[in-house]
């Protein structure tokens, strides 16, 4: 939502003078922000905006970003691999600095001079120094990633199928179960239904548990921040924990892989797919787990030993598994998981059919133009 002050001042000339704003405001700025940068007709070949992005990005993000980036008309600099004497120097000349998760610290924003705006993509809330951000008086906005929304909805899906026995109450309807357990239909009415007429024994909530979250980039964040929607205690675990302030923003606590496990009731896999992480979750890890507890993966298959997660499924070591990924892609015909109790298949569809990567970076692109155009940009962050 745009601040009052902000409203005040679209239009406004660019040599209009604004006056003093309060120091803790993170709204009012003391330029006019939404007004185009100045142009030199002099010098046809000087960008109206210059951007800073400071996320270290895979190759082929980074191609798309420059194409969007090209088309726009928008010159970037790509700062994720640079050291921060490097990153420093480079900011001097730029009026919006971006990222992702890494974070814009105090330093860097009072590096460059001529700062107009901060873009964020996605919702890490340590991404800013915000209380630096307020001092300079530098409006910053907050994109979500749609990408991560994406997978993080097929997440709760997993969650929500598995504990509401979705999978099995369709199978069971659609093939007219209940003549298999002495039922007969009724006529309903307000007050007379046939009650879980396939003899469920235990439907659960989601509300109240403990969700416990293997990784916390934008996919964990966007899964936490939907899973405190059903009252669900938010556990987490990553390489090194938040800061208390962050872990606060997120409504999560941080824990050792082990004691997550062990308490947990969901386990939701969100970490990268690397040596390290290959096989975390086998036989002496599943171990951990309560045997009410249910596994959720939409990260990368090789996270799980898929044997281990079999013998566990059959013994009752654990209660259920949803799964998007797999070691191989698609499930092999007559694969052991195939044959498992309690468990819900998608075929690696946590993203969408695509294009989330592509659509996150076409907001953040249309959102710098509204800037340089004098309109109000989408996200913005009032403090």
């Amino acid at each position: 939502m745009l601040g009052p002050r902000w409203r005040e001042r679209q239009g406004r000339p660019r040599d209009t003078e604004v006056p003093p704003e309060p120091a803790n405001d993170l709204a009012p700025v003391s330029r006019p922000l939404y007004l185009p940068a100045a142009h030199d007709p002099l010098n046809e070949d000087v960008p109206d905006m210059r951007t800073l992005h400071l996320q270290p990005l895979p190759d082929w993000i980074r191609e798309t970003f420059q194409q969007e980036f090209d088309s726009a008309g928008i010159e970037v600099a790509w700062g994720g691999d640079l050291d921060e004497l490097s990153l420093r120097h480079l900011a001097r000349n730029v009026d919006v600095l971006l990222t992702g998760r890494q974070c814009i610290e105090e330093e860097l924003i009072a590096a460059v001079p001529d700062l107009r705006f901060i873009q964020v993509q996605g919702r890490a809330p340590w991404a800013v120094d915000w209380d630096a951000a307020v001092r300079a008086k530098v409006p910053v906005s907050v994109l979500p990633h749609r990408g991560a929304i994406a997978v993080a909805e097929q997440a709760m899906a997993l969650m929500l199928g598995l504990c509401r026995e979705l999978v099995a109450g369709h199978r069971g309807t659609s093939e007219a179960a209940y003549r298999e357990l002495g039922t007969d239909p009724v006529v309903t009415s307000e007050r007379k239904i046939a009650f879980n007429w396939l003899g469920f024994e235990d439907i659960r909530q989601l509300h109240g548990k403990i969700l416990g979250l293997v990784g916390l980039g934008d996919i964990g964040l966007e899964v936490a921040r939907r899973a405190r929607a059903f009252d669900m205690e938010i556990l987490y675990h990553k390489r090194s924990p938040l800061r208390a302030t962050h872990e606060a923003a997120i409504g999560a606590r941080y824990m050792t892989l082990e004691g997550l496990l062990a308490e947990s009731d969901v386990v939701s896999l969100h970490a990268p797919h690397t040596p390290e992480t290959e096989g975390m979750i086998d036989a002496n890890t599943l171990a951990r787990f309560k045997s009410s507890a249910i596994l959720i993966n939409t990260a990368r298959g090789g996270l799980v030993d898929e044997a281990a997660l079999v013998d566990a499924l059959r013994e009752g070591q654990l209660a259920g598994a949803g799964l998007d990924a797999f070691v191989e892609e698609p499930l092999p015909e007559g694969h052991a998981l195939l044959d498992c109790p309690n468990v819900i298949f998608s075929p690696h569809v946590g993203g969408g059919t695509g294009g989330g990567q592509k659509g996150m970076i076409q907001a953040v692109v249309a959102n710098l133009k509204r800037v340089e155009a004098g309109e109000a940009p989408h996200g913005l962050v009032e403090a």
